[in-house]
């Protein structure tokens, strides 16, 4: 139904609000002025178009200058491709053009059921073409038709990619969450743990995957470990489950800071320090714990006592790897306890929430900054690899992956 001028304020008075009262300020932004510019940048749209309301409203968030910021509706929607095709996309140059090329396929995903693969170079979505710095979006609840081929120019082909439709609430973005983990393990008894989304709201569902997959690890006598983190595109706090895999006690992985903290000024070895809990009585008894206090907190890794892959980790990640995977990265980095291979990360890394904001739209803001115990604030900075290996296209096209290669090379 189209947005009527009286929806449309109100909408940016509740998106205000929130941002004033929630909005975690990382980057000092004078949020008085961004609120004044608001009604200015918004105000041509709010009796014409939905869809230029929409973009106004997405435009002016960036003028936070965080990451974690979105404005969606509840049922009509569209995001990016890791989002609802669960895959990434790499801008490369092929025969004198800039091209899309898919790069993290997800496992089970809409593009690796559409028989999508690392290395293919996608051409046009719904006869549109697409060209880079521009990244195609999907909506969810539709099929597209995508033109690709294997290295641009041959085998050129058409297919049909369905996207699940997802209802967005205040738990959760309307996103098509990826398959959280998948676990191999090779010949020469290398585990392989693929993680592309740390699932569950609090991150229990993670964790009790993880374990499941660390212990089909050690039955198998795998005594080596690649996580891979590429395309990661965050989720829960399983990713300090992960961290608590690859140390054997008890040590900070980061801390968080809300805008009440961030505001009246804080010491980091001052917060009180959380383990991460083991059980859903463990969590539960946590969050009541802070149910009234302050959640500025030093979040802890659980101490689950030596594994037969410590000291022979290598961590993958890329560009595209985001939030939660930076922090497991970073974590991993900073205390030596993986090589880390790939590319620099997003450096998108802060707390969000959703929130409601009228007529079915969500605003979703950045509600604790979160730092690296040792490096501060990865928001905007990122994660540098040990060893940087670019993903070629070439060798994707003939199925070589050269950053995976480069991680078994670790451990010859």
């Amino acid at each position: 139904m189209p947005l009527s001028p009286k929806q449309r304020a109100a909408i940016i008075a509740a998106i205000k609000q929130r941002v004033q009262k929630s909005y975690v300020n990382v980057a000092g932004v004078d949020l008085d002025a961004w609120a004044r510019a608001f009604d200015d940048r918004v105000a041509p749209s709010l009796g014409g178009d939905t869809e230029a309301f929409e973009q106004s409203v997405r435009e002016h968030l960036k003028e936070l200058k965080s990451s974690h910021t979105a404005f969606y509706h509840g049922f009509h929607h569209r995001f990016l491709p890791q989002h609802t095709i669960n895959a990434t996309l790499k801008s490369i140059g092929s025969n004198g053009h800039e091209r899309w090329m898919f790069l993290d396929v997800f496992a089970e995903g809409p593009a690796q059921k559409a028989g999508i693969r690392p290395g293919q170079i996608l051409h046009q979505v719904d006869g549109a073409p697409t060209v880079p710095p521009d990244l195609p979006s999907f909506k969810t609840g539709e099929d597209h038709k995508l033109l690709i081929d294997d290295i641009a120019g041959s085998n050129s082909r058409e297919i049909t990619l369905s996207v699940p439709f997802k209802k967005g609430t205040k738990q959760r973005p309307p996103i098509v969450e990826p398959k959280a983990i998948t676990v191999e393990v090779l010949p020469s008894k290398i585990g392989v743990l693929r993680i592309p989304y740390f699932s569950g709201a609090a991150g229990m569902r993670f964790g009790s995957e993880l374990a499941s997959a660390v212990a089909s690890l050690r039955n198998a006598g795998g005594d080596r470990l690649i996580i891979d983190l590429r395309g990661n595109i965050g989720g829960s706090l399983g990713f300090s489950m992960l961290a608590g895999y690859m140390c054997a006690d008890q040590r900070p992985i980061g801390y968080s800071v809300t805008p009440s903290s961030a505001r009246l000024g804080y010491q980091p070895d001052r917060l009180p320090r959380v383990p991460m809990p083991r059980t859903n009585l463990s969590l539960a008894i946590t969050l009541a714990k802070f149910a009234f206090r302050d959640k500025s907190v030093v979040l802890m890794t659980q101490g689950l006592g030596p594994q037969p892959f410590h000291g022979r980790i290598v961590v993958l990640i890329n560009e595209w790897t985001n939030s939660a995977g930076e922090m497991a990265a970073s974590f991993a980095r900073e205390n030596q306890l993986a090589t880390v291979i790939g590319t620099k990360t997003a450096g998108n890394v802060l707390g969000a929430q959703n929130f409601k904001v009228g007529s079915d739209y969500f605003l979703r803001i950045p509600v604790f900054g979160w730092f690296a115990w040792k490096r501060g604030c990865l928001d905007g900075v990122g994660v540098e690899p040990d060893f940087e290996v670019e993903a070629d296209h070439l060798s994707l096209s003939e199925n070589v992956d050269a950053q995976f290669r480069r991680a078994l090379e670790i451990f010859d």
